[in-house]
């Protein structure tokens, strides 16, 4: 279940990283490369912090895929995304959700304390938007008055208060997604930020 979710995040963070990249008219290859970025710099990151080394983007060839999967959907799905608004930031939402809970999970396999864990959950979700946003020239959404990590945050703690709790897994892991996807999605919606908030 937990390889699952960290594809669909990797798959989803990548094809975020290529609309990105087209949106700033770079060529396939540009694409790639930021969506392979988006993809794995959250994972690379926190692989490098819990001393799993060397990285999954070293070991398995699945990524690249991922990668280039991403830049055909942002090629072939180019007329219906300047139909919708913000879709970086709505993939973003998705990417967000599924691999906090990751993260958090393969903390929690590595015997690390509950901050450690919501910790690098946040990392594994916000440092791969974070490098995309430095390759196209942004300040990163995450540093911004967004609802971005604090989304991670709430539903990481929820994703623990729920593991606590003996919830099943699967449970757990839909609705810590479901939690960050949708505060995530109603910040941008309704346009609140943090400011706003407290």
């Amino acid at each position: 279940m937990l390889h699952v979710w960290e594809t669909l995040g990797t798959l989803v963070f990548c094809v975020s990283g290529a609309i990105a990249a087209r949106e700033k008219e770079m060529d396939w290859f540009g694409m790639f490369v930021v969506g392979l970025i988006t993809g794995t710099g959250g994972g690379l990151l926190r692989s490098v912090l819990i001393g799993d080394v060397p990285p999954r983007i070293l070991t398995d060839p699945l990524p690249f895929a991922l990668a280039l999967a991403g830049v055909g959907i942002a090629l072939l799905g180019a007329p219906s995304w300047k139909k919708i608004r913000r879709v970086v930031s709505i993939m973003d939402a998705l990417g967000l959700g599924l691999f906090t809970v990751t993260g958090i999970r393969i903390a929690e396999g590595k015997g690390l304390p509950w901050w450690s864990c919501l910790a690098l959950g946040v990392v594994s979700a916000t440092f791969g938007g974070l490098l995309r946003d430095v390759l196209r020239n942004e300040v990163p959404l995450v540093l911004r008055k967004e609802i971005y990590a604090t989304a991670c945050i709430i539903g990481g703690l929820a994703m623990l208060g729920m593991g606590r709790l003996g919830w099943p897994d699967g449970v757990v892991l839909a609705v810590t997604t479901t939690i960050i996807v949708t505060i995530r999605l109603l910040a941008i919606r309704y346009a609140i930020h943090q400011s706003q908030a407290g």
